[in-house]
């Protein structure tokens, strides 16, 4: 993966923030910003500007949708992974009408995150 890839990671959980923090530094990943919530998330988007974003779905402040919504008004690029334990089809479809480029379902094995990124980042 791209060493120089700036992501940033959004969950209100701390375990998951460490252990998709430790996925994407052994995917040489290391420019990694985290966020505990949306709002926070949403600062920090705008402060860092990073290449890629992971976000949790449920999150207290501003949720996972909401914040997607919130950057798509401005940023149609920026490739944007949400990452939730909701896996329905509804929960899918509404993610991706907010904006989303693609989802992943915990729990998650490191291969599959590694998976999704290369499809977004076409490594």
């Amino acid at each position: 993966m791209n060493k120089n890839l700036k992501v940033l990671v959004v969950d209100d959980s701390s375990t998951m923030l460490r252990i998709i923090s430790n996925i994407l530094q052994r995917l040489n990943i290391t420019d990694i910003i985290l966020a505990e919530d949306g709002v926070i998330g949403l600062e920090k988007y705008y402060e860092y500007k990073p290449h890629l974003i992971l976000s949790d779905r449920n999150m207290p402040n501003m949720n996972g949708l909401d914040l997607v919504k919130k950057i798509r008004t401005t940023d149609k690029d920026t490739p944007i992974v949400m990452i939730t334990t909701e896996g329905g089809k509804s929960e899918v479809i509404a993610a991706l009408k907010a904006g989303a480029n693609n989802y992943i379902v915990k729990p998650f094995t490191p291969q599959v995150l590694k998976e999704k990124l290369q499809i977004i980042l076409g490594m």
